[in-house]
Order: C-alpha cells, then structure tokens, then sequence
C-alpha cells in the first residue's frame, strides 16, 4: 500500500487508524446538531483535537438530497469566514468542495488536503488541486458524485478515480468509496454491501477512508434520525476498521477514539 502524509500525519499502513473530526458550516446539514456558526469554529476545532481527531474536514455545502441547494458565491464566503478563525492549529485541516473557485480561496489560507466528492471528474478542480501540490482525498465517481450504484460500479468509479489522480500528478491520495445516498437510484442495500466488502477494496493500494457517521442506511437497522444513529455508525465503524479502513470521518469524535483504543488493546492481546 502507498501512504499519505498529509502534514505530518502518516495515513495507511503501519500506523494506525486516524480519526477525520467533521466541522460541519452548513446550516441545511441532514444532521442538524452538527452545524457549527463561524464564531464557534475554533473552539469547536480544539474540542475536537482534545477528544482525539488526527485531521479536521471542513465543510460549508450539504450534499444530502434533502438539502436546499447554495450558490458556489455563498459556499465560498461561508469557507472562506471559517477559515479566518482557525489558525495555527496542531492538526491538519482538509475542506470539503467540489468547486474550483471555492478550493481557489481556501488555498488562501492555512489548509493541508483536499476533500473532493466529485472524484477529480471536475478537470478545473483537479488543475487547481494538482497546482496546490495539496494531498487530496478522493471519492469515487464517474462522472456525477456518488453516482456508482452497484460494488461493481464502485470499483469502477474507484478504479477510474484513482487514474485521474495518477493523470494529474497527484500522489498522496486517500480513497473514499461513496458509502451513501448519493443519488435517489442508490438503495441502502447497496450501501450494506459495500459496507461487507470494504475489504476487496484494499486491492488499490491507497488508504481508504470510512465516511459512514449517521448516514441513512443505518436506518435499515433502526429507523431513527440521525440524532440517535451515534451507535451503528460507531458499530459500524469497528467492521469498517477491521475490513482495513485506515481513516474513520466522524461526527463523533471522543467515541471513535474509545472505540479504536479498545480494538487496540484486544489486538494486542491475539498477538
């Protein structure tokens, strides 16, 4: 497998699970109590870093289907006020777009990776982002973001995603399958399935990131909002580990880090 380092953090083999602590600054979230005003940033960001978060991913546009759509003008200024409050922090930061004018002006600040949904499929995103010289982690997509609808297309949309990478030069790269409804033809079975075959792929060589917190397809489990899903998304986030997840993006950081520590000690005791 090939690593990435983003700052100084080391992701993928031999080190160990890292934790992606999600600053939420879209008021339209699917998960309402996840949303964090401006002025609250910061000290959100150092909450998160003293429960345990590794990296922190920024993100100013809901993608849930249910959510209102924003302009590109609007995710901008909402990223851009977001990251005038954070400074110096210990930690890498990633933002979370899929629009080059919005990546252009975070690169005005302090960032460490690139969180893209769309999978490079965006050639000026991924002319902005091979320029940044940025790590970047990658979602797989063909051509719409989470637009895979079977493991087969997955695999696929990864596969594809991972050569747009190799086109542009950029080789700290963090695979993310797409678990989740992306789009109204995308069914929860298809997220379980991908869920039970994380382990296939491994075949990439490249770290895979785990981004299952709260998502609806745990409600096949228990039909509850997202609010109560804390549970199965950590649940679901022990198999992931053990299927060779190597980055967990979470909404609920200190738990993560109890649930990572604990398989820690039990793998030290099979040794």
């Amino acid at each position: 497998m090939q690593p990435c380092k983003v700052g100084t953090l080391h992701i993928g083999t031999g080190n160990p699970v890292r934790i992606l602590g999600v600053i939420n600054i879209s008021p339209e979230s699917f998960f309402k109590q996840s949303f964090v005003r401006a002025e609250n940033v910061y000290n959100t960001a150092c909450r998160l870093i003293e429960e345990g978060a590794d990296m922190l991913d920024i993100g100013a546009r809901s993608t849930a289907l249910s959510s209102p759509p924003i302009s590109v003008s609007e995710e901008k200024d909402r990223l851009t006020t977001a990251l005038a409050e954070i400074k110096d922090l210990p930690i890498p930061v990633s933002i979370d777009t899929m629009y080059p004018e919005v990546l252009k002006a975070a690169l005005r600040f302090d960032i460490d990776c690139i969180n893209d949904i769309s999978g490079l499929s965006n050639t000026n995103l991924a002319r902005v982002t091979q320029d940044s010289g940025l790590p970047a982690i990658l979602m797989a997509t063909n051509t719409l973001p989470g637009d895979a609808i079977s493991f087969e297309e997955s695999i696929s949309a990864l596969r594809q995603t991972q050569n747009r990478a190799e086109d542009y030069d950029i080789d700290q790269v963090i695979l993310d399958p797409g678990i989740g409804k992306w789009s109204e033809a995308r069914t929860p079975e298809a997220d379980w399935e991908l869920s039970a075959r994380f382990e296939e792929l491994t075949v990439f060589e490249r770290p895979l990131l785990a981004a299952i917190s709260r998502k609806s397809f745990l409600t096949t489990v228990h039909d509850v909002p997202p609010e109560k899903r804390m549970a199965m998304s950590l649940a679901a986030g022990i198999s992931l580990i053990q299927s060779g997840a190597a980055m967990i993006r979470t909404h609920d950081v200190r738990e993560t880090k109890e649930c990572i520590q604990t398989l820690t000690k039990m793998e030290e005791y099979r040794l």
